[in-house]
């Protein structure tokens, strides 16, 4: 039997466990409150990867927020400026004259997009577009009084479902909220201890562009967003609320309905827009149906079993925890002086919890935001920002065993790459196809409108990266074989678009910047963006270019000539560069920071997420990052934090990791002053601030990257385990290879490791520290004094291996 249907019968049981101890979890996967939310930040995330509502379990009244993760204004826009190509030439030859500045002026001025382009993160009205909420639902309920006693909100992110409990006048009233993984729909399930106490009225509400109206038992909104254009040309979304009570009355008018003397009601909220179903009122009412057809304990458990079938392939534990059932909020304030071992598995799951919950293989991928907002103008559009974002929140996909999860990203890169090669030929003349720093669902990929941040022309060639480390964890040809083209073509836009710096003779990008970071060039006033090869375009261009050649050997056995000219340019790249300092230089000469600690740490994407910096295969370049890392400190946003965590995993430090986790997970509300600051919101949520997913899955990451790390070519239990961690265990965490690997370990050393395959190959274990004998499949053998030991595991088999101190 192999592992997957090991995890399916756990899953059978472990949903007859939860059944039979009244959904009492033994692991702490729950986020508690014992009050209703006061803002946003406080409301619990639900969602099925499409459809999402975040209620905030008021008691007299509750307001609950919904989301699609298509609703988005805006449309597909020409944003072609015949003035950029114009002024390329003379950006390029000021640039080789260190020039900067006069090269930054023109950039300024004409290499930009056509329009309004983000409309720097205001472009909700414009035709880039913005994410938006759906709309809100509000629920009014009627008490004798509303002093409500013995008061719980809770988020089990084992299996997905809020609820909210709590007394009034002797009765005990309940609410529960999922939004269906397998039904497609949003569920709330209303009900009163005693009969005939449950009175209530429910209204959708959208402030603009939307109307509602009432049907029988059902609420009716349609609306249609702005394309940019003010025609009727922008997504057209359509929702139903139905009310179903038990017992009582229901009555309706012209925008809500009212239950009174009931004793349980159930709310289900059908919506979709017409993105990508043409269909979607039919879809609408089809799923509103189905829904209507099935008892509540059916969806219910329906919604459970489809949702552990994922969340239930990795468990973590790292200790026993040291107090009981806290609020979550009280965990987050005494986490920093307890180290209470619960706080991290729940952090590290509910990542994953967000992952399953924001996102679908088949959809867009998750943004800014993920699937949830609360505003119709989100912060920066809740767009895609392909100079980190946007990648982060796939960071997680493969090592954390949602590998299906990362195929929006793939996807979207795939169509992305059309638009692109448009960018390529009418900005640069060139080959290929490129994407820059900002994009939306209508494949926007040129610069956007003010060069400072919106020239880094490598965020196409970062997505590749997500392309080719899923064929990595996963093996799959056929897949590769897809994927391909992008690769090269995405290669092909370098090829013939970079340039020959004068000194050294180098290949560089011209002109790029490093990502919204400046430097001071002639003087110590002016800040300057606008560049030659910054450090972060080398390592990604390098790493594209080696996936491309690797790619090419697997599945393409043609590409002889366009491989050799490939290889030669790579040949041409300049080299990671050490300052006199000794820390990594951010561009190609050593400029002055005008900001030293600023958030983004680009010239270290080749420590991580690539792998062309490591202790062992260069550690004079893992020595300047630790000396960069010491330079930009530990403070920043909250996404910053979470990849200077994953930073210093790779280099083996793990104190310092956690250190900086323990920043991420420090409250971002200050009790006294009530300021905001970088570090977790009371509902988990990361706060840049405001609220970024990136950092919840940044965070993550981070986590599995101190317990695990496979990017060397080898596997490396527990790289960069902190102290705090002394004993623990994990399961189900995926590394390069096609494998999942369980691990138990004690006193801060592995004890005992299990690899299952399902490819079959030979793995690298690397040989943990001070081990006298390794018992494998119940054979001894001695360490050979080598870094590494052979495993050789068959398809769909496993192999054990204990480790003797």
């Amino acid at each position: 039997m192999n592992k997957q249907s090991i995890i399916l019968l756990v899953s059978v049981f472990s949903m007859f466990m939860i059944a039979c101890s009244n959904g009492k979890h033994s692991n702490n996967l729950v986020l508690r409150y014992d009050k209703p939310a006061s803002i946003w930040e406080e409301t619990l995330p639900l969602g099925n990867g499409r459809l999402g509502m975040m209620p905030d379990g008021g008691i007299s009244s509750e307001k609950i927020i919904l989301n699609d993760i298509t609703m988005w204004s805006g449309s597909a826009e020409d944003v072609y400026n015949p003035l950029a190509v114009k002024h390329l030439p003379i950006i390029r030859k000021l640039l080789t004259e260190g020039k900067n500045k006069e090269a930054q002026d023109l950039m300024y001025k004409y290499f930009k997009c056509n329009g309004v382009g983000t409309n720097y993160g205001n472009a909700k009205d414009s035709p880039y577009g913005c994410f938006q909420m759906l709309a809100e639902l509000n629920i009014n309920y009627k008490y004798p009084d509303i002093v409500a006693k013995n008061y719980t909100f809770e988020l089990d992110i084992e299996d997905a479902v809020a609820s909210t409990v709590f007394t009034i006048d002797g009765v005990n009233y309940k609410r529960e909220y999922f939004a269906s993984n397998e039904d497609d729909i949003l569920i709330i399930k209303l009900s009163a201890g005693t009969k005939h106490k449950l009175n209530f009225d429910v209204a959708i509400a959208r402030a603009e562009r939307a109307i509602v109206k009432s049907d029988g038992d059902n609420l009716v909104m349609e609306g249609q967003l702005n394309d940019g254009y003010n025609t009727d040309k922008g997504v057209r979304f359509y929702t139903k609320v139905k009310v179903l009570p038990t017992g009582g009355t229901l009555t309706s008018n012209s925008d809500k309905i009212s239950v009174t003397n009931a004793d349980e009601a159930l709310i289900l909220i059908s919506s979709s827009t017409d993105m990508f179903d043409s269909n979607y009122k039919t879809t609408v009412d089809g799923l509103l149906e189905n829904a209507v057809s099935l008892e509540y304990k059916t969806l219910k458990d329906r919604h459970i079993s489809s949702y552990k079938q994922k969340f239930d392939r990795v468990e973590l534990s790292i200790g026993k925890k040291k107090s009981d059932i806290m609020l979550t909020s009280e965990m987050l304030s005494s986490f920093a002086e307890t180290d209470d071992p619960s706080v991290v598995p729940l952090y590290f799951q509910y990542g994953r919890y967000l992952m399953i919950s924001g996102s679908r293989p088949d959809l867009l991928p998750l943004n800014l935001q993920g699937l949830w907002a609360n505003t119709y103008q989100t912060p920066w559009n809740g767009d895609y920002h392909l100079n980190i974002n946007l990648q982060m929140n796939y960071w997680i996909a493969e090592v954390c065993n949602l590998s299906e999860y990362h195929k929006a990203l793939v996807s979207y890169t795939q169509r992305l790459s059309s638009s692109g090669k448009k960018t390529a030929k009418l900005f640069y003349n060139s080959d290929g196809w490129v994407a820059h720093s900002v994009s939306n669902p209508w494949l926007f990929t040129a610069p956007a409108e003010h060069a400072s941040w919106g020239a880094t022309n490598t965020g196409g060639a970062w997505l590749c990266s997500h392309l080719f480390q899923h064929f990595l964890f996963n093996n799959d040809t056929a897949y590769l074989s897809g994927i391909y083209d992008v690769l090269k073509q995405a290669a092909q836009f370098y090829l013939s678009s970079m340039i020959i710096e004068p000194e050294n003779n180098w290949l560089v990008t011209a002109p790029s910047s490093s990502p919204e970071n400046a430097f001071y060039q002639h003087d110590t006033i002016t800040p300057i963006y606008v560049c030659m090869a910054p450090t972060m375009d080398i390592q990604i261009i390098r790493e594209l270019f080696n996936n491309t050649i690797n790619a090419s050997k697997i599945v393409s056995d043609s590409d002889t000539a366009f491989i050799n000219k490939v290889e030669n340019a790579l040949l041409r790249l300049p080299p990671n560069q050490i300052s006199e300092q000794g820390y990594l230089q951010e561009w190609l000469y050593d400029y002055k920071e005008v900001e030293p600690q600023h958030r983004h740490v680009s010239h270290l994407y080749g420590l991580y997420p690539y792998n062309e910096i490591t202790p062992h295969t260069t550690p004079h370049l893992a020595d300047a990052a630790k000396k960069t890392l010491e330079r930009r400190g530990d403070g920043g946003t909250g996404w910053s934090l979470a990849w200077k965590i994953n930073f210093w995993a790779r280099l083996y430090e793990g104190n310092r990791a956690y250190k900086l986790l323990k920043n991420l997970l420090k409250p971002a509300i200050d009790r006294e002053t009530k300021t905001v600051r970088s570090g977790t919101y009371p509902n988990l949520f990361c706060a840049h601030p405001p609220f970024q997913i990136d950092g919840n899955f940044g965070g993550t990451a981070g986590i599995a990257e101190m317990l695990i790390q496979s990017h060397e070519g080898f596997i490396n239990l527990l790289p960069a385990i902190p102290n705090e961690w002394n004993n623990g265990y994990f399961k189900g965490l995926r590394i390069r290879g096609n494998a999942e690997v369980d691990l138990e370990w004690k006193q801060g050393k592995p004890s005992k490791v299990t690899i299952y395959s399902q490819a079959g190959k030979v793995f690298e274990l690397k040989t943990p520290k001070n081990v006298k004998k390794i018992i494998i499949d119940g054979k001894k053998t001695i360490p050979n004094g080598k870094n590494t030991i052979p495993i050789t595991i068959g398809v769909g088999g496993k192999t054990e291996c204990s480790f003797i101190y």
